[in-house]
Parts: structure tokens; sequence; C-alpha cells
């Protein structure tokens, strides 16, 4: 090996590291439109049944399909924004500075009832939280309300975003499929286009499964709000449903929420024989709707819409969590569903992969 020969293949190295950490750092530097992309994504795959419907069904042209089916998302936008108000206001009144003495006077009420009822049985755990300073809690609340328009203001943004790229996802549905074929080898880009077929319709069949599944949580979790009389209890059934996404992470965080929310809704009352009761009874019915989702919903639902079996799915998103945390728990059945379909094509003679692709 000359000399020359050895300094070419070392520039050629450092050539390619440079180009991975430039290729890194703009990936780093655009990684909101990637988000943007990958989310606008999700949504033309859950329009995709309704905007197939359209055209088939009821003839519509493809462009009136897609506008239709883009008012139809905004309108469902809208109504869950409307459907917030009212929580948001009832909050913000107990948050705002005007009301700051109310609420810590509310506070210390449950506080005060609260250790009463514990005295009351012998137990003094919480003796040592009665020097606490409410007060001082409430400095940060301006800070945090500025926080919070600023990160609306961003919101916005992305939700614009979002909803113009989905536009053209959905009105050219071989878009965001041509840009993945780009960069296929010619070899095999006839067997990858028949894997990103399949993989659209099961992904659509995930996420609409997954759009079911909040949907029968929602309704669960408003009826056990409602026959306690929990106030807003529509808006915090919808948040708690929704924060089911997040695989075993998203129903303790539901839990808490719903927790907080049923204590105070009853702030005012008797500790011992109205906050207190009320919310068991809520808690338990909660974890009652979580039975329902993880032993019939979930099993049902994901099985016939990822054609996999529960345990595999269970233990997809458990690796996925260790791996990448709450990400990879969120993206493990979509990702793995689309890394079967592909293993499929490329090796189903492969024992193993027979036997995990067998039901696709």
């Amino acid at each position: 090996m000359t000399a020359k020969t050895l300094s070419n293949g070392i520039l050629r190295a450092l050539g390619i590291l440079l180009g991975i950490f430039l290729l890194g750092y703009f990936l780093y530097t655009i990684q909101s439109v990637i988000v943007y992309i990958i989310i606008a994504s999700v949504i033309s795959l859950i329009a995709r049944p309704i905007i197939l419907l359209l055209r088939r069904k009821l003839k519509f042209p493809n462009t009136l399909a897609v506008v239709t089916t883009m008012v139809l998302f905004l309108g469902i936008i809208t109504g869950i924004i409307i459907l917030f108000i009212p929580l948001i206001t009832e909050q913000g009144k107990s948050l705002s500075l005007l009301q700051s003495d109310e609420l810590q006077a509310n506070i210390q009420n449950i506080f005060n009832q609260i250790t009463a009822y514990f005295s009351s049985k012998g137990i003094d755990v919480l003796g040592e939280l009665k020097s606490i300073d409410f007060t001082s809690q409430f400095k940060e609340i301006p800070n945090l309300l500025n926080s919070v328009l600023g990160t609306l203001g961003s919101l916005s943004v992305g939700l614009f975003s979002v909803l113009f790229i989905s536009f053209f996802f959905m009105k050219d549905s071989r878009l965001l499929k041509n840009g993945v074929m780009t960069i296929i080898p010619n070899k095999t880009e006839g067997r990858f286009s028949k894997s990103l077929e399949t993989i659209n319709d099961l992904l659509s069949r995930y996420f609409i499964g997954l759009i079911l599944q909040i949907t029968i949580l929602f309704v669960l979790y408003t009826i056990i709000l409602l026959i306690f009389g929990i106030d807003n209890a529509v808006v915090i059934a919808f948040l708690c449903a929704l924060l089911n996404l997040i695989p075993y992470v998203g129903p303790m965080i539901g839990a808490v929420i719903m927790f907080i929310l049923s204590m105070t809704s009853n702030i005012g009352l008797d500790f011992q024989n109205e906050i207190l009761p009320t919310t068991i009874y809520v808690m338990i019915g909660y974890f009652i709707a979580q039975i329902i989702d993880n032993f019939v919903s979930q099993p049902v639902i994901f099985s016939k819409t990822t054609k996999s079996h529960p345990l595999e799915i269970f233990l997809i998103i458990i690796i996925g969590g260790l791996l990448f945390g709450i990400v990879g728990m969120i993206t493990a059945v979509p990702l793995y569903t689309a890394l079967k379909v592909i293993l499929k094509e490329f090796l189903s003679e492969n024992k193993i992969v027979k036997s995990l692709t067998k039901n696709i």
C-alpha cells in the first residue's frame, strides 16, 4: 500500500465523517419541519379511508374530497378547542392574580381538612407540612402564563404548517411515496413500492384503531365523571383519554390529572364526607375503564389493525420504551409494522420472518 493510497483513504474517511456530521446537523436544525412532515403523514393516513369513501361511494372529485376531509378535520380541531374553553377559563380565574387569595384560602381549607382527617385517625403524616408558605408559590404564575402564551404562538405556526403539508399529502397520495422512492435503488423499486402500499394500508387502519380506542375510553370516562357530578366532565374525560396515546405512561398521567381535577371540582366542600369519597369512587371507575381498555379494547383493536399478536405488541412497546423512552413507546408499533412488511417482501423465506408475518 502506497502513501498516496493511504492518504486518499484517510481523506475519503474524513470526508464521509464530515458529510455524516453535516447531515446530522442539518436534520437537527430542521427537526421541527421533520416533525411537521411526520404529523402530516399520520393525518393523511387517518384521512385516507374518508377520502376513498368520498371518491368511490359519493363520486367526489379528488380535490373536493380532500377539501371536505380537511374541513371535517378543522371542525374537529375547532370543536376540541371550544370544548376546552370552559375548563381553561375556570382554571384561569383560579390562577389569576386577582383570585390568588381565594385559591390560596381554598387550598388551605382542603389542607386543614386533610390534616384534621388524618389526625382523627391518629396519623400525623402531614404535621410537618403546616409550615408550607402557599403564597410564595403564586409569584411564579405570571411567568408561567407568559410562557404558555409563547407556546401557543409556536403551536399556531406548527398547526398551520401541519395542515398545509397534510393538504398536499392528501391531494396527491403518491407525493410522500415518490419522495421515499427517490432514495431507493432502482433494482428494488418495484418490491419496495408494493411494501409501501401495504404499509399505508396497515398504518391507516392502525391510526383509525387508535381513534376508536380513545373514543371508547372517552365515553367510559365521561359516564363515570357525570355519575359523580364532576364539573367539565367531558373535557376531563377527553384529556385523560387522549393521554392513552402514550402507552403505559399516559394512563398514569391521566390518573393523576383525574384525581386532582376531581378533588378541585368539589373544592370548598367537606373533605371527609364529600371530597374524599367522591374522588375514591371516580378513581375506582377510572381503573375499571383501564382494565376494560387493556384486556378488551386494545387486544382486539390492535390485533385486527396491525395483524400482530397482543403479546407481540406489548413486547415491542416495552422494547421501544427501553431504547428511546416515551417517543419510542409511541412510535414502536407503527415502525414495527412497517419493518414487518418490508422484511416479508425481501426476506419472505426466512423462518423467523415467515412466523412473524404469516398474518400479513
